[in-house]
């Protein structure tokens, strides 16, 4: 009696056992994927975040289209500035015309067809180099103005890059009329020769 008693606890210790074996590979299954789900859902999850970044239109897209606006603004006012004297351009230009002018007067030719070549024709290539420079800062400055109307409704521009801007075009504006009244001679003109 005592055999069969050791021998049914033996056998009961060992179908424990392996209901406890089977229990953990369950258990084991289950909870692996659980851990896959869960690392699944992460993974949907960190994708809608991603989709709803990629929609926000308050996120960077938003702002670096501001800094363009105020770096095409910043631009114009410094071709505005440029604009009122012509720049180094217009002085190499002008230097440029001056050499050409000797190289192409003759001792014959008149004291006012000397004076055209060699300093007329030199002042009104820095006019015009001036003047191109006026002109590109009022088209940068009026498209940098206009800008918002083409954009998203309901985004307004920074009122700074407002007033660099229409500081772009009004020094445009001016650069402009100077580069005019230089080229035509009504802002110090040639001086006529003595007869």
């Amino acid at each position: 009696m005592g055999t069969k008693t050791d021998d049914a606890t033996v056998t009961k210790a060992a179908t424990g056992a392996k209901d406890a074996d089977q229990t953990e590979e369950v258990t084991g299954s289950d909870t692996s994927e659980a851990k896959t789900e869960a690392g699944a859902d992460a993974e949907v999850d960190d994708d809608a975040v991603e989709a709803d970044d990629a929609y926000d239109t308050t996120g960077p897209a938003v702002r670096s289209a501001g800094v363009g606006q105020g770096a095409a603004a910043v631009v114009s006012a410094a071709l505005g500035v440029i604009g009122l004297s012509g720049g180094w351009l217009g002085t190499i230009a002008g230097a440029r015309s001056n050499i050409m002018g000797q190289l192409e007067t003759k001792q014959s030719a008149s004291v006012s067809d000397q004076l055209q070549a060699m300093y007329g024709d030199s002042w009104q290539a820095t006019a015009l180099i001036a003047g191109i420079f006026a002109v590109s800062a009022l088209i940068v400055g009026f498209v940098v103005l206009v800008r918002p109307a083409f954009g998203a409704p309901g985004k307004e521009q920074a009122p700074w890059i407002k007033s660099v801007a229409w500081a772009g075009v009004a020094l445009g504006v001016i650069g402009l009329i100077l580069a005019v009244a230089k080229y035509s001679d009504l802002l110090l003109g040639l001086p006529s020769a003595p007869s």
